[in-house]
């Protein structure tokens, strides 16, 4: 019994990974093809970027503070405390805000993405589009994952500018910098080879993340039962692929000397 529901599970991996690499592929093939839908490209980058920006920056502030917190005490104990500023901006630059950002995107961005495809999969609304004519996958897939692909950099970005400068607000906690020397002592710490490969792989992050949430949704079956599924499936395979992705950068920056 134990092996035959191996199997079964291994076989059901394996059909979903192939449909999602086929899907992927369709993706790549529409993404490029005229005719481009530019304004509802527009307003999914005004719904998963603009309006995940709250959600976003509260956790990076928070983030911020609490790593500036925590460190404190145990840079103390070695006489570094004047290192926490470069530390903190290193750490969140080069990994903690590209993926604490991608994770909340996950969240907030994939469920919503395989609620609303969906939906519209169970109650036949992509099918109508496709009889009336309207080529759905474009409409609905591609921009809304090239909107994930555009918009998680630049909340990247925001998140570690937020981060950073709650950083100057926690390490006037206990102390007094002003906020020439933080600067400095931010900006000196960082390197080229430490912003562009966190800035590359939040491109991946968003690409993930638009794919799995909308293959999950548009691939939904078993009416509104299948709905919540989706949503749900869509949130922890995507948590899942920003840490192989994630894993996977850090051996390639490594490979070519960013480490």
């Amino acid at each position: 019994m134990a092996a035959d529901r191996m199997r079964v599970e291994l076989e059901g991996f394996l059909a979903h990974a192939g449909d999602l690499s086929h899907f992927v592929q369709r993706f790549f093939r529409e993404a490029f093809r005229p005719r481009f839908e530019w304004q509802e490209l527009f307003r999914q980058c005004y719904i998963n970027g603009y309006l995940s920006l709250p959600l976003v920056a509260v956790t990076a502030f928070i983030m911020g503070i609490v790593l500036t917190v925590q460190s404190r005490p145990t840079l103390a104990r070695f006489g570094a405390e004047s290192m926490l500023p470069a530390m903190v901006a290193i750490s969140v630059v080069r990994e903690i805000a590209p993926v604490i950002t991608a994770l909340i995107c996950a969240g907030k961005i994939g469920s919503s993405m395989g609620a609303e495809l969906g939906s519209m999969k169970v109650t036949e609304q992509i099918d109508a589009m496709e009889v009336s004519g309207t080529n759905p996958f474009k409409y609905l897939v591609v921009t809304r994952v090239w909107s994930t692909t555009l918009m998680v950099p630049i909340l990247v970005v925001l998140a570690d500018g937020i981060a950073i400068w709650a950083c100057y607000l926690g390490v006037n906690i206990k102390g007094v910098v002003s906020w020439d020397l933080f600067h400095r002592q931010v900006f000196d710490s960082l390197e080229f080879s430490d912003v562009l490969p966190a800035f590359v792989k939040s491109y991946f992050f968003g690409l993930a993340i638009g794919l799995v949430g909308c293959y999950k949704g548009y691939t939904t079956e078993k009416g509104t039962e299948g709905v919540g599924r989706s949503a749900h499936s869509a949130v922890v395979v995507a948590s899942l692929m920003i840490f192989i992705l994630d894993l996977i950068a850090v051996q390639v920056t490594d490979i070519l000397g960013f480490n």
